[in-house]
């Protein structure tokens, strides 16, 4: 039976490119998996091809970036600095645009296949993909600013975050550490399943009871990213007079529309209501007044991404998890409340 790297690949139960690691003898693999890589070639009689083999190597220098909300504000330097990076080695970049609603992974493979690639970053979005599901991607990946509804196995992948729960939990605590009590949430549903907007939620939701204040569902709105979903929002907020003293929204770019909703009904930023959102865009510095926020380091995560993912092509490590830490910047939208008690 003739068999080629692909079936070793099946047969064995792992990818490609660890096949190729292990028959080429470079890059780190687990012994278990050698061990069982090595049993199939040996079983199976496969000699490589090493004029293919060489090819390969020299066809594809191809990255591609698959991106899943690329109009959001957050990505746009991520994006430039991904694509410098990738062309200071030397490498075509592609960007590719996933629709809500799209099978990421599938739309990776078609892509490999179409363009050889040799490397992809996804950025953004919640994946629900199987363990079983990311094996079927052939070439090295990274997930940059990406939740998983699902666990599957860290060695099969490599990631770039922030532990969303913590950062939400600093931002709604900054607000209750000025005397903020009622503190209305806004961010995107549904906030049952392990999304961004969840994860937010889960820190707000908390901090609130690590302070022993009561959750009240009504202060929490659902909306999109977007400042026309953030001010409808807020204004439903306002509306219910449930005595709002701060907001944290789970974008700048919600803030920034719960903040216009905020003044035109006729209320003071920060006097009226305090208002902090979460990602650290240009946009919310000058908007006025500039809203307080959870700064990502967007640039040091997009650094790391193509670090990670060329650690990887070269097979210099093996995969890795980086988890940033987020800084909160006060800009002046957030005050002490006057009946704060000393």
């Amino acid at each position: 039976m003739d068999v080629n790297i692909k079936d070793i690949a099946r047969i064995s139960g792992v990818g490609i490119s660890t096949v190729s690691r292990v028959i080429n003898n470079k890059g780190l693999v687990s012994k278990a998996t050698r061990e069982k890589v090595l049993n199939v070639v040996k079983e199976y009689n496969y000699i490589p091809n090493s004029n293919a083999r060489n090819l390969k190597t020299t066809e594809s220098k191809n990255i591609a970036l698959m991106v899943k909300g690329i109009t959001n504000p957050f990505f746009s330097n991520m994006i430039k600095e991904i694509e410098r990076q990738a062309n200071l080695r030397g490498y075509p970049f592609l960007i590719h645009q996933v629709e809500d609603g799209t099978d990421e992974i599938n739309a990776a493979i078609q892509l490999t296949k179409e363009k050889n690639l040799c490397g992809i970053i996804f950025m953004g979005g919640t994946y629900n993909h199987s363990e079983e599901k990311f094996k079927q991607l052939t070439v090295p990946f990274v997930l940059t600013t990406i939740t998983s509804t699902q666990e599957v196995d860290p060695d099969i992948f490599s990631s770039v975050t922030i532990n969303e729960l913590k950062e939400a939990y600093k931002a709604t605590n900054y607000l209750i550490s000025l005397g903020h009590e009622s503190i209305g949430f806004l961010a995107k549903s549904p906030l049952l399943d392990e999304t961004t907007g969840n994860r937010r939620y889960l820190g707000y939701k908390k901090a609130l009871e690590e302070h022993n204040l009561p959750y009240d569902a009504q202060l929490v709105e659902d909306c999109e990213y977007s400042p026309s979903s953030g001010f409808d929002a807020a204004r439903r907020l306002l509306k219910r007079n449930k005595g709002v003293t701060a907001i944290f929204a789970a974008s700048d770019t919600i803030a920034i529309g719960a903040a216009k909703a905020v003044l035109t009904a006729g209320l003071s930023i920060p006097d009226d209501i305090s208002i902090i959102g979460f990602d650290g865009i240009e946009m919310a510095e000058y908007f006025h007044p500039s809203l307080d926020t959870i700064s990502q380091p967007g640039t040091e995560m997009a650094l790391s991404s193509v670090g990670v993912l060329f650690d990887l092509i070269s097979g210099r490590s093996a995969h890795q998890h980086i988890v940033y830490d987020a800084v909160l910047l006060k800009r002046g939208s957030c005050k002490m409340l006057k009946t704060l008690k000393v």
